[in-house]
C-alpha cells in the first residue's frame, strides 16, 4: 500500500513509545501504521563516564561523530518526555548533548528518509474503516496524492456566546446543522447547541477529511465551538481518534494560531492565502471575488443584523449564507492551486502540510538525513543572541535621470549560487579551502548544502520540462529560505560568519560584474543585490545577450583562476525597459534605491513606488501611473498635473480617495501614540478585522464607511499629489507650487 502522510504524532503503550502515522492511500483509504521506537539523543564520548555517575541510562557505541570530529554515544530512552529531562540534567552538568531537541515523531520520519509520501508493507486490520497497520515496514516512496478537504463556517449571535448554524461543505456534499423547529433544504435541525454540535463532531467523522478547514477557522469557528463545548460539557474531538483535539490560539499579529486533531490537519485558508498572495485585505468575500469571481452572500458590518433577522424570521435565508460560506472556501482552495504548493514542499522536506512553512524545520528535515549518511550528528539547538546585523547585499547608488535602453542582467539564485559554488556548509565551516572575503572559510570537499542545492536544481529542472509552475514556486521558497534559516539564531546551524560568507560574496560578485560591465564600454546607472541595470544606446537586445555570454565565461575562469573551484553563478539577461526613470531621493540630488519605473514591450512596471505600495491611495496610483505614461510617451507632463488637480477639487476622483492601513496589534494595545487608522477604527462600533480604510475630510480622519463631513482636496494635493509629480517634475525643472500658483509659463515644458 502507498500513501501520503496526514498527520505524524505517537501514543505511549506499556510504557513503550510508538510512532503514529495517519494517511491517506492512493485508493483513497484512511490508514495508520504504529512503529516500535525509541527516543534518544548523543553526547561526547569523552563525557560518558562523567553522565553514568549522574544518571542511569541506556546507551550504544557508535561511529558517528561531531562537526569537531569528536565522538559519540547514543542514549536510549523510553518515552520521548524523558529527553528534555535527561538533557536539563546533563546541561546542568556541563555536559553538552547532540539532536536532543527533534520532536520524536519527525526524528523518526528523518531516520528513515520519509518525505510526504510512504509505501507500508505488512499485516493490517480494519478499526473504524481505518486500515491499521502494526510493525509494519515503512519506506519512502513518490505517491500520488488526493486529499479529502472538509470546509466548515459557523454562525452565531452577535457575542458568539450562542451558535445558531455550523456548515459542513466536501467537494460533493454540503449541511447546514441549525438551531431551528423548521425543516429546511440542505440542513438538519436541532432544539438545542447539544444535539447540534454533538451531530457537528459525528459528522466530521464521517467524512473523514484529511484536511479540515475555512475562513478564519481557528481564532473564530473552532475558538467558539471550543468554548461552546466547554460550557455544555461535549467532548472537543475533531481527530480520527477519541483523543480532545487541542487550539493555541494566538492573539497578537505575528504568530499563528494551531489546531490539533489527531490524524488530521487543520489549515486556515486565510493563512495559505495571505501566505501565497497579495490582496488589498484578506477577507473572504476579496478572497472569494478575486479566486472565485463570486463572492459571500451578505457583505459588510450590517450582515450581523441580517444574520439575527434571518435567524429568527427566515432561517432558511441563514442556511444558505452559512453553507455558501464554507463551499466559497472549496472554490478558493480550488482555483488558488495552493494545496498543490503545500503538498509538494511537503515532499520536499518531508514535514506535515501545516509545517512547511517552517523554514528551519526544513532544513532540518532535508539537512540531518545527509548529515548521518556522513556519520555525524548536530548540535542541539542553542537560542543564541544575534551576534550583530548580517551584512545586506549591496545596492548601487543610482544615477537618477529619464533613460531610453536600459538593459537588465541578473544572477539566477545569486545566493543558492554562492552557496554552491564556494561550498558554503554547515560541516564545512571553518576548514581550510576556500576564504570568503569576510574572512570565513570552507573546505573544498562537498559539503552537504551544495548537495542539497544541486539535487533541487535538478528537480527544479524537471520541471521546468514539464511546465510545472508551482514545482517550481516551491523549490524557488525552499531555495532562497536557506541563507536566512543560516543567519537566524533559532537555527541549529546559525553562524554569524558564515551566514555573513555568503552576503560578502554576493556584494563582490556583483560590484565586479559593473565594473566587468564598464570594461565593455558600458554605463551602469544602478545595481540592487543581485542585478545591473545598464545603459544600451542601440541594439539592446543584442547588447544583453552579449553581455551575459561574455561576463559569464570571465566569472567562470576568475573564479577557476582564484578558486580552484566550478563556478554555478549564471547571469542572465533578464528585460530591456525602452523607456526607464530613476528618481532622486526627495529633496536632494543623490539618485534612490529600490524606486524606479519603465516600460517593458509597452506595459509600465513600478517598482518600489507610490503607486505599488499599499499605504498610498488609489488616487496616488492613478496620478503616478498616468504621469509616468506622459513622461515616457514624451507628453507635457505641466498641463497634465494641473487638470488632474482641478479634476480633484471637482470630485471626479473621490472614489479614488481611501487609504487603506493594517493594524499591527490589537486595537488596545495601541496607547502611546494614536496613528490615523487607529483613530479612524476607534470610530466603528464593533470593528472587525485588520484593515482599515479611511480618509480624509474637513472633520479629520474618519472611516471610509461612516464619512461625514467633505473631503479635505488640499491633503490629497499636499501629500498624495505633490511628492509624486515633484520627483518627476525635477527633471523638467519646473516648481511645482508655481506651477499651482501659474507663475511660470507652463506650456513651454
Amino acid at each position: 500500500m502507498k500513501g501520503f502522510i496526514i498527520d505524524a504524532t505517537y501514543k505511549i503503550l506499556n510504557d513503550r513509545a510508538y510512532v503514529c502515522l495517519f494517511g491517506r492511500s492512493e485508493e483513497g483509504e484512511s490508514f495508520l501504521t504504529l512503529n516500535y521506537f525509541r527516543p534518544y539523543f548523543f553526547i561526547k564520548e569523552n563525557d560518558f563516564m562523567k553522565a553514568l555517575k549522574i544518571e542511569n541510562f541506556e546507551f550504544e557505541k557508535t561511529d558517528l561523530k561531531t562537526f569537531a570530529e569528536k565522538k559519540v554515544r547514543k542514549i536510549l530512552l523510553d518515552i520521548p518526555s524523558d529527553i528534555p529531562k535527561l538533557k536539563r540534567i546533563f546541561e546542568k552538568e556541563d555536559i553538552q548533548t547532540y539532536e536532543s531537541d527533534i520532536v520524536y515523531a519527525r526524528r523518526f520520519l528523518i531516520d528513515n528518509k520519509i518525505q510526504g509520501g510512504i509505501e507500508v508493507k505488512g499485516e493490517f486490520d480494519y478499526e473504524d474503516d481505518v486500515r491499521v497497520y502494526k510493525e509494519p515496514e515503512i519506506k519512502q516512496a513518490d505517491v500520488k496524492v488526493n486529499l479529502k478537504i472538509l470546509s466548515i463556517d459557523i454562525e452565531t449571535n452577535p457575542k458568539a456566546t450562542k451558535i445558531y448554524s455550523i456548515s459542513l461543505a466536501d467537494k460533493d456534499w454540503g449541511k447546514v446543522l441549525i438551531l431551528s423547529d423548521k425543516k429546511l433544504k440542505k440542513a438538519e435541525s436541532f432544539k438545542d447547541e447539544e444535539d447540534l454540535l454533538e451531530r457537528f463532531f459525528e459528522l466530521v467523522k464521517e467524512r473523514d477529511p484529511d484536511i479540515l478547514t475555512g475562513w478564519n477557522v481557528i481564532n473564530f469557528d473552532l475558538k467558539v465551538i471550543k468554548n461552546r463545548c466547554k460550557k455544555l460539557h461535549i467532548p472537543f474531538m475533531l481527530g480520527k481518534t477519541n483523543k480532545e483535539s487541542k487550539l493555541n490560539v494566538k492573539n497578537n499579529f505575528f504568530q499563528t494560531s494551531k489546531a490539533q486533531a489527531e490524524g488530521r490537519q487543520v489549515i486556515d485558508m486565510l493563512d495559505w492565502i495571505r501566505d501565497t498572495t497579495k490582496l488589498d485585505d484578506y477577507k473572504l468575500e476579496t478572497a472569494g471575488q478575486h479566486f472565485a469571481k463570486e463572492g459571500k452572500l451578505l457583505k459588510g458590518s450590517k450582515r450581523f443584523n441580517q444574520i439575527e433577522e434571518y435567524f429568527h424570521k427566515d432561517p432558511q435565508k441563514l442556511v444558505n449564507y452559512n453553507l455558501q460560506d464554507a463551499v466559497l472556501v472549496l472554490k478558493i482552495l480550488e482555483e488558488s492551486n495552493v494545496l498543490p504548493l503545500y503538498i509538494k514542499r511537503s515532499k520536499l522536506t518531508g514535514l506535515m502540510l501545516d509545517q512547511v512553512k517552517g523554514s528551519i524545520a526544513s532544513l532540518d528535515s532535508i539537512y540531518l538525513k545527509k548529515l548521518r549518511d556522513r556519520k555525524y550528528v548536530a548540535p542541539s539547538v542553542v537560542h543564541a543572541e544575534r551576534e550583530a546585523r548580517i551584512m545586506g547585499g549591496y545596492v548601487m547608488q543610482s544615477k537618477p535621470g529619464i533613460y531610453e535602453n536600459i538593459v537588465i542582467l541578473d544572477f539566477k539564485s545569486l545566493y543558492p549560487s554562492l552557496m554552491r559554488t564556494f561550498n558554503i556548509d554547515p560541516l564545512m565551516f571553518g576548514k581550510k579551502g576556500i576564504k570568503a572575503p569576510n574572512g570565513a572559510t570552507f573546505s573544498k570537499d562537498i559539503g552537504i548544502m551544495p548537495e542539497i542545492l544541486q539535487e533541487l536544481w535538478e528537480v527544479r529542472d524537471e520541471y521546468r520540462k514539464k511546465k510545472d509552475e508551482v514545482g517550481r514556486y516551491a523549490i524557488k521558497i525552499l531555495m532562497n529560505s536557506f541563507f536566512g534559516v543560516l543567519a537566524s539564531p533559532m537555527c541549529r546551524f546559525y553562524s554569524f560568519e558564515m551566514a555573513g560568507s555568503i552576503t560578502a560574496f554576493a556584494q563582490f560578485f556583483i560590484k565586479k560584474t559593473a565594473e566587468l560591465i564598464k570594461k565593455e564600454g558600458f554605463e551602469v546607472i544602478y545595481s540592487d543585490t543581485d542585478s545591473c541595470f545598464v545603459i544600451a544606446e542601440k541594439n539592446p537586445e543584442k547588447v544583453g545577450k552579449k553581455l551575459e555570454k561574455d561576463i559569464n565565461k570571465i566569472l567562470k575562469d576568475f573564479v577557476s583562476k582564484e578558486y580552484g573551484i566550478e563556478s554555478y553563478l549564471e547571469l542572465e539577461f533578464e528585460k530591456v525597459y525602452s523607456k526607464f526613470i530613476m528618481p532622486k531621493l526627495r529633496g536632494k540630488e543623490k539618485g534612490a534605491k529600490k524606486r524606479y519605473a519603465g516600460l517593458v514591450n509597452g506595459k509600465l512596471y513600478i517598482t518600489g513606488m507610490e503607486a505599488v505600495r499599499g499605504d498610498w491611495t488609489p488616487l496616488a496610483k492613478k496620478f503616478q501611473e498616468e504621469l509616468l505614461m506622459k513622461v515616457f510617451s514624451k507628453k507635457k507632463v505641466a498641463p497634465f498635473v494641473q487638470d488632474f488637480i482641478k479634476n480633484l477639487r471637482k470630485g471626479k476622483f473621490d472614489d479614488l480617495l481611501v487609504y487603506k492601513k493594517s493594524l499591527r496589534k490589537p486595537l488596545e494595545e495601541y496607547t502611546k501614540i494614536t496613528p490615523p487608522h487607529v483613530k479612524a477604527a476607534r470610530m466603528i462600533k464593533d470593528f472587525e478585522g485588520k484593515v482599515v480604510r479611511y480618509v480624509y475630510t474637513d472633520k479629520g480622519v474618519e472611516p471610509a464607511e461612516l464619512t461625514k463631513g467633505k473631503y479635505d482636496y488640499d491633503h490629497y494635493i499636499n501629500k498624495q499629489i505633490k511628492p509624486l509629480a515633484e520627483s518627476v517634475l525635477v527633471f523638467f525643472d519646473i516648481d511645482f507650487k508655481e506651477l499651482l500658483s501659474g507663475q511660470k509659463s507652463l506650456f513651454s515644458f
